[in-house]
C-alpha cells in the first residue's frame, strides 16, 4: 500500500540525524526509561540520556542516544490500514535502507507479544550514511513492526543492548470501533468467499461483512481506495460499477477478442498448433503469450464466457462490500444486493474450485501476469479456520438481517 512508502519517509528523516561517530559501545547503559509512541499504542525502554528526533509521529518511535552514536526507530503498521502484509514492509524498508549484507539472527523471543519474528543484522545506507543495522520484523493481531537498530558497530555490548531495548516492546492496540449490527452467518461467509482471496491479499479479514470494522476510519480508507482504483465516489457511481461488472465487465472485452480470433481461422487450426499460428500471425506476440492466448480460446471454445466471469463477479462483490463500509450502502442495502448477486454466482458454478478457476482465469487475462499467488491463497483459505471454502457451495443462501 501507498502508505508503507509515506510512513518510511519518517524513518529516513529520524536517522539521517545519527552521526553514527562513535563506537557503538553501550557504556554499561541500561534501557530503564519508556518511549512511547504519541498515540501510547506500543512503547520500548531506553536509556534515561537517549532522545526523541523531530515531530513525534502516531504508530512511530524514534530516539537516538546522547551522543548520537546509536538509534532506534520502530515503526508500526496497522493491519489492512497502513499495510497489506509484512513482507509490503520489509520490502519498503529494505529497499529505503539499502539493505545489504544480511546476516539472518535467531528472533525467537526477541520482541514479546509479536508472531512470525524475523531477526537479521545487516549494513544500510541511508543518503550516504552508512552503519550497521539490527532489524527485527514481526506482527500482532492489530499490527505489522519493523524495528531498527542502527549503529557504527553492532559489536557484542552493542547487540546485548539492543536485544534488551527490543525484549522490553511492549503492544497497547486500542479497541477498534466496529459499527457493523449483524451477526455473520453463513450466509455472509459465503459471500465473503466469492472475494476472500482478494481480501486476504489485502490483509483485510474475510470472516466479517466488508472485510473490516465499520468505523470512521475504515471509511475514509475506503472512500480513497475506491476513488483510487475505481472512480467511485458516491452511490450512484457504484452502483454503475457493480451494474456494469455484472452485465459486461472484462469478460466481455474477452469474448470479442475470442470471437474476433475464430473469424481469422484460429479455430480451423489443430490445438497444438495454434500458439505457432498466433505467433507468426500477430505482432508483438512472444511465445508465452501466444501459448496463454491459445489456452485462453481452447477454455473459451469449452466453457463460454464463464471460463472467466468469475473475476467480474467476484470484483462486483468485493466493490460492493468496500462500498459500504465507505458509507455509500447502508448495511442492510449492501448485505441485500450482496445476496442477489451471490445467488447468481451460485446458478453460474457448481463448486468452490470451479469459481475460482474462472476467476484466475479472469486474472491472467487482466493482469498480464501468471495467477500463481493468489491460487497460492485460495489454497491456503481452504485449510484456514472459518474458511469460507469449506461451505457447501450448494448451501441455500437466506437473509437473516
Amino acid at each position: 500500500m501507498k502508505t508503507v512508502k509515506k510512513t518510511v519517509v519518517w524513518l529516513v528523516v529520524a536517522l539521517l540525524a545519527l552521526t553514527f561517530a562513535g563506537c557503538g559501545k553501550k557504556e554499561a547503559d541500561k534501557p530503564t526509561k519508556e518511549f512511547a509512541s504519541p498515540d501510547a499504542t506500543m512503547s520500548v525502554m531506553l536509556a534515561e540520556d537517549w532522545q526523541t528526533e523531530g515531530e513525534a509521529t502516531d504508530g512511530m518511535i524514534g530516539a537516538y542516544s546522547k551522543n548520537g552514536n546509536d538509534g532506534v526507530v520502530i515503526l508500526q503498521l496497522i493491519k489492512g490500514v497502513d499495510a497489506s502484509s509484512l513482507q509490503d514492509v520489509k520490502d519498503v524498508v529494505e529497499s529505503t535502507y539499502k539493505v545489504s549484507g544480511k546476516e539472518t539472527m535467531d528472533g525467537a523471543g526477541v520482541a514479546p507479544g509479536l508472531e512470525n519474528v524475523e531477526a537479521y543484522k545487516c549494513k544500510i545506507d541511508l543518503e550516504g550514511e552508512s552503519a550497521d543495522g539490527y532489524f527485527i520484523y514481526g506482527e500482532s493481531g492489530y499490527a505489522y513492526y519493523a524495528m531498527l537498530y542502527a549503529a557504527e558497530k553492532m559489536n557484542d555490548d552493542t547487540m546485548v543492548y539492543a536485544n534488551q531495548v527490543f525484549a522490553s516492546f511492549k503492544e497497547d492496540a486500542p479497541e477498534i470501533p466496529n459499527n457493523s449490527t449483524v451477526e455473520v452467518t453463513d450466509t455472509i461467509l459465503w459471500m465473503n468467499g466469492t472475494h476472500a482471496v482478494l481480501t486476504s491479499l489485502n490483509g483485510w479479514d474475510y470472516t466479517v461483512f466488508g472485510s473490516m470494522p465499520a468505523n470512521d476510519d475504515s471509511m475514509a480508507l475506503q472512500q480513497s481506495m475506491l476513488n483510487e482504483w475505481w472512480e467511485v465516489t458516491d452511490r450512484a457511481t457504484a452502483d454503475e460499477t457493480i451494474d456494469w461488472l455484472m452485465s459486461e465487465g472484462h469478460r466481455m472485452d474477452f469474448a470479442e477478442m475470442m470471437d474476433m480470433l475464430t473469424e481469422d481461422g484460429l479455430g480451423e487450426m489443430p490445438e497444438g498448433e495454434r500458439a505457432d499460428y498466433l505467433l507468426n500471425n500477430y505482432t508483438n506476440m512472444t511465445e508465452e503469450i501466444a501459448q496463454q492466448y491459445a489456452d485462453f480460446y481452447a477454455l473459451y471454445d469449452e466453457k463460454g464466457i464463464d471460463m472467466m466471469s468469475a473475476w467480474d463477479y467476484s470484483r462486483a462483490m468485493s466493490v460492493l462490500s468496500n462500498a459500504y463500509i465507505a458509507g455509500y450502502y447502508t448495511e442492510t442495502e449492501a448485505l441485500d444486493k450482496s445476496l442477489e448477486i451471490a445467488t447468481v454466482i451460485q446458478t453460474v458454478f457448481d463448486s468452490w474450485d470451479a469459481f475460482e478457476d474462472s476467476y484466475m482465469v479472469g486474472y491472467e487475462y487482466w493482469a498480464e501476469e501468471s495467477s500463481d499467488e493468489r491460487r497460492a491463497v485460495y489454497e491456503e483459505l481452504k485449510a484456514a479456520p472459518n474458511s469460507p471454502y469449506s461451505l457447501d457451495w450448494n448451501m441455500t443462501l437466506e437473509k437473516s438481517w
